[in-house]
């Protein structure tokens, strides 16, 4: 854990005191409203960690399951033609797949839009954007792959 750097402790204890410690003239005090403010972005942040989680969860079965797939064919000798014809319509496969997109759509956002924060200087608002878009990207991408191999 990093140390707090002394504009975070007298957020922090601005925070403590009910508001986010303007001094610009016109600033007005709302009683609470820094620390709502404040509570509704932890509560935000909580919920994105639980759905990571939740998601990595998903993914690592995903992975192993992926994985002793492709060392099946692998070591079975299976063509490209041959897998895509085990793939043609089978339903379970695209259910499987649509399963590992999605949790990906919801794993790899969270990651990005914190990396985004914390090393690329992002704010909050266009860290979460950038998430919300390559999420969207992962979605429509992933499900025409497996639409493709799978229709």
């Amino acid at each position: 854990m990093k140390p707090l750097a002394s504009s975070d402790l007298e957020g922090r204890a601005a925070l403590q005191r009910g508001h986010a410690g303007g001094t610009a003239a016109g600033d007005a005090f709302v009683p609470g409203a820094a620390t709502a403010a404040a509570g509704r972005v932890a509560i935000a942040q909580a919920r994105r960690w639980y759905w990571q989680r939740v998601s990595a969860m998903v993914l690592a079965v995903c992975v192993v399951i992926h994985l002793a797939v492709i060392v099946y064919a692998v070591r079975g000798g299976l063509s490209a033609t041959e897998i895509l014809g085990r793939t043609r319509g089978n339903w379970a496969f695209a259910a499987y797949y649509t399963v590992f997109v999605v949790a990906c759509a919801v794993h790899v956002p969270v990651g990005l839009a914190n990396i985004a924060r914390e090393w690329a200087g992002f704010g909050e608002r266009a860290a979460l954007w950038l998430g919300r878009g390559v999420a969207l990207l992962l979605l429509v991408m992933g499900v025409r792959a497996v639409l493709a191999v799978v229709i």
